[in-house]
């Protein structure tokens, strides 16, 4: 079987990759190892700048008409509700200058419908490794049958065989902590944005879902739940409202979420390259950040825009033309994914780090950041997928109060 690309993985990633290739009218094969589509808790909210890729390829209107919940703006929280940090939206030069939040099967489901013809979908398909002529990517395997193609795209997440084998090897930094999942029903109504609640136990994150739901994540030690029985948990959520009260009124229906909850370890990286010779690496397989900032998803989305880009530019799927286009193609993303993983590393700082000197800085630079206006823009620009720009070394002291800031009240000159 020969096709002109296989992609490996039909998450968010995969599937934005089959869509965009797909879309230059290449004969693409989507393989995916998993039966059908499992319920987790991630990837569930959009930046402005993967909406409109989104939009492009006609995915954007099936979320919307599946429900989906527009988000205008993220805050910054104390544990009381009161905002110390707002980053407005609305006042994006974009034309979907909000956020978009759906639940991830959802997300899957309108990508999946919103592949053109010349994508083949095949679930339930385990890869077993990549095939290879003189050092060259040119196929993988599926049990003992080879399938053939210009191009393989590795969407096989963090801990992706095929990466692996091309001999790409990653470090991961893995956080301290642990992100408790919990979806929430029949609770009362909160405001309708992303919201990040500083406490003396670090993070607590929670926005709308469809349907009157809402998604809460609790910061958690990495063995903190580990082995409680019902007393235990009751405990723990006792302790969440009380040092967390702006979630006070939510905690009968968090008690009630207890049973689904999920507890997911957070890691960082970045591939020192997202490319072999005929080989792209996509979204996690390639890069991860901290969820806090809402970046993981849309850089899949970018990622799988750019590497349509190129080959669109590239023009033959020649094994030299593929080869150039995905040396241009990493060469397109490294700086964006590097600043954005910062970016995020440093907004989840603020919240998560519990040490003392962690503490006090973190706590500093959000309030930094949240009375100037020009620091504030920007940042919100750069994790919009707008755009980078990125922050200097004067502007971090602004943000630290070391120094005050004469240009703390107007827009950035690039804006």
């Amino acid at each position: 079987m020969t096709y002109d690309v296989v992609v490996c993985g039909a998450g968010v990633a995969g599937l934005a990759a089959a869509c965009a290739l797909g879309r230059l009218g290449r004969r693409v094969l989507l393989l995916d190892k998993q039966e059908r589509i499992r319920p987790v808790a991630k990837g569930e909210v959009f930046q402005p700048g993967a909406l409109a890729i989104l939009h492009g390829w006609g995915v954007a209107p099936r979320l919307e008409a599946a429900g989906a919940l527009r988000l205008e703006k993220l805050v910054a929280r104390d544990a009381d509700g009161g905002a110390r940090m707002v980053l407005d939206y609305a006042r994006l030069p974009a034309r979907n200058n909000w956020l978009l939040a759906h639940d991830y099967p959802v997300i899957l489901d309108a990508l999946a419908r919103s592949l053109p013809d010349t994508v083949e979908l095949r679930r339930g398909e385990l890869v077993t490794g990549l095939v290879s002529d003189g050092g060259r990517v040119t196929g993988v395997r599926i049990a003992d049958d080879a399938v053939e193609a210009a191009l393989v795209v590795a969407a096989d997440g963090m801990s992706s065989r095929l990466r692996r084998e091309a001999g790409i090897e990653v470090r991961r930094d893995e956080y301290p902590h642990r992100l408790v999942a919990l979806e929430l029903h029949d609770a009362p109504e909160v405001e309708p944005d992303f919201s990040a609640y500083v406490t003396p136990r670090g993070l607590r994150l929670r926005y709308p879902l469809p349907d009157g739901r809402i998604r809460l994540y609790a910061q958690a030690g990495a063995h903190e739940l580990r082995g409680l029985d019902a007393d235990g948990l009751d405990r723990w959520v006792g302790d969440l409202v009380r040092e967390t009260p702006a979630l006070a009124p939510l905690e009968a229906s968090i008690r009630a979420s207890l049973a689904g909850r999920q507890v997911l370890p957070v890691s960082r990286f970045l591939a020192p390259a997202l490319a072999a010779p005929g080989l792209a690496l996509v979204g996690e397989s390639g890069h991860a950040v901290h969820p806090m900032a809402a970046q993981g998803m849309n850089s899949a989305i970018a990622d799988a825009h750019e590497l349509a880009t190129v080959l669109r530019q590239g023009g033959s799927l020649s094994p030299a033309a593929v080869d150039h286009a995905l040396s241009r193609y990493w060469a397109a993303r490294r700086e964006n994914l590097a600043h954005i993983g910062r970016t995020s590393h440093n907004a989840a700082r603020m919240i998560t780090d519990l040490s003392w000197v962690g503490r006090f800085a973190g706590r500093r630079a959000l309030r930094g950041t949240g009375g100037n206006d020009r620091i504030r823009y920007t940042v919100m620009h750069t994790m919009s997928g707008l755009g980078v720009h990125p922050l200097t070394p004067l502007d971090r002291l602004h943000q630290l109060g070391v120094l005050p800031d004469p240009r703390a009240r107007r827009l950035p000159a690039w804006a």
